[in-house]
């Protein structure tokens, strides 16, 4: 099955559209642009390359992916986007393509959906299974772990992370790393605990939830300090993979992890 390609869209000589894909009225795909089988691009979208989109996506219209990062230290340099497959981005999403200095690339990966309004800046790293509610955004650098929630209207700061399986409630302000399987609100965020709810939906069984709640007791609410609880983790409950990766996210952070 050939791509569809609506006659009034533009779309660049150079582009690569495989076959099962389809475009809309009015669309433009730029030079250097790759769209793998089974995406579709809805009506007044614009993507520009470098930018390799995997299959099976779905593009709304008027989102705006691949443009050139909003960064006054870039001077044209070529840089990419690479998204995988399955995702959903809705009216109005923007993603833009990574720096130089950030290496080069901004990377999404699959199943993902990207509500209307949502931004996602240059050298930003997502993993699978995110959702960014309407008017989520983040700032350059930021990375999301895998399956983590960001509610409406909430902001992560350049080059903090959210990690795995936490959520973040609607206007949000994420100055800080936001630890794996925790909840955050407020501006500025603060911990509220454990993700329970999400957790039990993705199948974790209650006693990993209860290692995770004495986890956060220990590291939040025992009075001591970081590292002592750090090796009370350790020697208690280290042996659990959730929560070696955990600690190792709280020991490899560089801007700080946010907390109760």
């Amino acid at each position: 099955m050939s791509a569809q390609i609506d006659p009034r869209a533009a779309v660049d000589a150079s582009a690569c559209i495989a076959d099962g894909c389809s475009v809309g009225p009015f669309a433009v795909i730029g030079s250097g642009v790759v769209l793998e089988s089974g995406s579709r691009v809805g009506a007044h979208a614009v993507i520009e390359g470098p930018c390799h989109i995997g299959p099976n996506n779905q593009i709304f219209p008027f989102a705006s992916i691949g443009t050139a990062p909003q960064d006054l230290g870039y001077r044209g340099e070529e840089t990419r986007l690479e998204i995988g497959a399955n995702n959903t981005f809705r009216e109005f999403v923007t993603i833009n393509r990574g720096t130089v200095k950030g290496g080069g690339i901004t990377q999404i990966g699959s199943n993902n959906l990207f509500m209307a309004y949502c931004h996602v800046a240059h050298d930003c790293h997502i993993g699978d299974h995110v959702v960014m509610a309407n008017a989520s955004t983040l700032a350059g650098h930021v990375i999301v772990e895998d399956h983590a929630i960001l509610g409406g209207l909430s902001a992560v700061h350049q080059f903090a992370r959210v990690g795995a399986h936490a959520i973040l409630g609607g206007g949000t302000m994420a100055a800080l790393d936001i630890p794996p399987y925790m909840m955050a609100a407020g501006n500025h965020a603060h911990l509220h605990g454990i993700n329970v709810r999400g957790l039990s939906r993705r199948g974790f069984s209650s006693e990993q939830i209860s290692a995770l709640k004495r986890v956060y007791r220990l590291l939040f609410r025992s009075g001591k300090l970081l590292e002592e609880a750090i090796a009370e983790i350790e020697q208690e409950l280290g042996q659990l993979e959730e929560i070696q990766r955990l600690l190792d996210f709280i020991r490899s952070t560089q801007r700080g992890i946010t907390r109760p």
